[in-house]
């Protein structure tokens, strides 16, 4: 019997070290930084039942259970977003059952859920930091999570964890750090940004630079980018769920024949509907932020990330682990093609691995919405911890 894990709160790890700052890929140095980070279950004697889990593009620490708030956000801790993410995955029972594991998850550096980022107060000048928020890459975000479990007194983890880009993040783990990684779940990612996700990428770039509000980033003192924010919002959420759930979705949305923004009226649901979702996302997520991760998958280099001359060199540090690899079959932002390269990579370089293909009518949204199409699968890999 499955059960939720009720009410639980956000932690945070204060990272402070002028001498051993951590190093970033092309941003210079942090040597201090906060990760806002939430643990579900306990440590067992020997610490080494930890699960590692990262959030997608848009989510945050907050995987499983009830939290109502998080302080100093600035409102982004809305309605939506106090049920945790990962909920129907995590809890006793469940396919990262907390009486066996402890599954950590923590919000990126960079983020705007109380880790670090663009809309954070920069210690030096007391004012968010905004534009002059140093770049990001995805192994910044690997790194500062390993100090995060140095804190914890994690040296090897059961298994790490990730979905969509951080897919991308539980490949960097794995590889860049092979010998605190046994079992690895890369779930709807893939090994490189494809030429699509470019397009749509940068397509929300310059939705959101080109909002007079935008002012180069320093928007903290006035008007927010929400138009543009709102417009990359919904150039991307096409691509999240298949087209007929988004008809399905669409169906009992009022049609509002107001103008949004000109002389155009909406004359049907799915444009209401779209219309919605960026309104909605705007209230709970910050731009800067938004196109600090958005860079960061555009120059997402796997190999050259985990410092390997070549896929072969860098597979082959993962002799040692299992993969777990699933694919949505009716996904379109990371199409199944891009885990088949994935799985041939494993394979050419004779590291463990199974491939699930998950049938499902929700797109890539299915990691979040269908956990029984997965729970199975995880228990038989993930085992008794």
């Amino acid at each position: 019997m499955t059960r939720s894990l009720g009410k639980v709160r956000t932690q945070f790890f204060e990272f402070h070290n002028a001498r051993k700052p951590l190093l970033l890929r092309v941003g210079g140095a942090l040597d201090r930084f906060t990760l806002a980070y939430e643990m579900y279950g306990r440590p067992n004697a020997e610490r080494s039942n930890f699960i590692l889990l990262y959030h997608a593009m848009t989510g945050s620490q907050h995987a499983a259970g009830v939290n109502a708030s998080v302080p100093g956000l600035d409102g982004r801790w809305t309605d939506e977003v106090r049920e945790g993410w990962w909920d129907g995955f995590i809890g006793p029972g469940k396919a990262l059952d907390t009486r066996k594991f402890c599954v950590v998850c923590a919000n990126y550096l960079g983020g705007c859920y109380g880790s670090t980022g663009p809309a954070s107060l920069n210690p030096q000048t007391g004012q968010p930091w905004g534009p002059a928020f140093p770049v990001l890459r995805m192994s910044d975000i690997v790194d500062s999570q390993m100090k995060l479990l140095d804190f914890l007194g994690v040296k090897k983890l059961h298994a790490v964890i990730g979905a969509s880009i951080g897919g991308f993040l539980a490949l960097l783990t794995a590889t860049r750090y092979p010998e605190r990684t046994r079992i690895v779940v890369p779930i709807g990612t893939g090994v490189e940004t494809t030429i699509y996700q470019r397009i749509i990428n940068f397509e929300q770039v310059t939705a959101i630079e080109g909002d007079p509000n935008f002012r180069g980033g320093a928007y903290y003192d006035g008007a927010k980018p929400d138009l543009g924010l709102a417009l990359a919002r919904r150039i991307a959420h096409k691509t999240f769920v298949s087209l007929d759930t988004l008809r399905e979705r669409a169906r009992g949305q009022v049609v509002s024949h107001k103008p949004p923004h000109g002389w155009y009226e909406m004359n049907h649901p799915v444009e209401s509907y779209m219309h919605h979702q960026g309104e909605k996302f705007v209230t709970r997520f910050d731009a800067n932020t938004y196109l600090r991760i958005l860079d960061a998958w555009q120059w997402f280099n796997l190999v050259e990330e985990a410092g390997a001359s070549d896929y072969q060199e860098l597979f082959g540090r993962c002799q040692k682990q299992e993969f777990l690899v699933f694919s949505m079959d009716s996904d379109l932002m990371f199409h199944p093609h891009e885990q088949a390269k994935l799985v041939q990579l494993l394979k050419k370089s004779e590291v463990p691995s199974m491939w699930i293909t998950v049938h499902t009518d929700k797109g890539h949204d299915s990691f979040l919405l269908e956990p029984r199409l997965y729970t199975p699968h995880l228990h038989h890999l993930l085992g008794a911890g």
